[in-house]
């Protein structure tokens, strides 16, 4: 018989490292060779974007004990500096996935991972523009319809029986709750629920809302998880997936 044991993943964002947090979240990390396969990152892991802030940030994930894949957020684009941000992640071996994807074997099953950041939009019952900024901030974060055929393609490019979606932005509106109602279009967009719908995702992780709720589906009935640290209160939340469930 094949192997049975459900891979488990550890998930966070929002992070936002920069120096009145450097070394909180260190210790943890480090312990996640004993209870995790990998670890998936879904963006604004520093606060402004900034080199030094991404040194922070590598410094808590540095040789960690497994694989770390991760997607970026809005403001690890505000200084400018994502591409010096990707650069100093790849160095230590973290994975940045944009419009791509990866794909893992852990204790004999394959799992694929597609990530994008995403972006704004809205949802059906709360449309609107994101939020206020300047016009280059408001670009980056219009980039959810965008987005959203990236992660399709990306998505339904996996051959793998189990496929996980990775973004910043919410496919949903479920996780949102606690967030005033207002800013939804700010956070997210359905039609990144509808990629992950129509591309038959296993599990959605997305961050970005640090008032919403940790739970939630798409409308097809995805699961999605909402991994903002200030949501999670922890470092890291532990889902275990039972890729069994998946293969045919």
């Amino acid at each position: 018989m094949g192997n049975t044991a459900p891979v488990r993943i550890a998930a966070t964002a929002d992070l936002h490292m920069r120096p009145a947090v450097a070394g909180r979240f260190r210790s943890d990390f480090l312990r996640l060779g004993t209870h995790a396969d990998m670890l998936l990152l879904a963006g604004d892991l520093t606060d402004s974007g900034t080199e030094y802030e991404a040194e922070l940030l590598c410094a808590e994930l540095v040789d960690i004990a497994v694989p770390v894949i991760a997607v970026l957020g809005n403001h690890d684009h505000d200084s400018g500096c994502a591409g010096l941000v990707i650069d100093m992640l790849t160095g230590i071996g973290v994975q940045v996935l944009d419009g791509d994807s990866t794909t893992r074997t852990v204790g004999g099953h394959r799992i694929g991972i597609a990530g994008v950041m995403g972006g704004t939009g809205g949802f059906p019952a709360h449309p609107g523009d994101p939020e206020n900024g300047t016009d280059e901030h408001r670009a980056l974060l219009r980039r959810g319809l965008i987005d959203a055929h990236r992660l399709h393609r990306v998505l339904s490019a996996l051959d793998t029986p189990t496929r996980i979606a990775l973004t910043h932005f919410s496919p949903t509106t479920e996780t949102l709750t606690g967030e005033p109602l207002s800013i939804y279009p700010g956070l997210g967009c359905v039609a990144l629920g509808e990629a992950i719908d129509t591309a038959s995702a296993t599990l959605a992780l997305h961050g970005h809302a640090h008032a919403g709720t940790e739970y939630g589906h798409t409308a097809g009935n995805v699961p999605v998880r909402n991994v903002s640290y200030p949501v999670l209160r922890r470092t890291y939340a532990l889902y275990d997936l039972d890729p069994t469930a998946f293969e045919h």
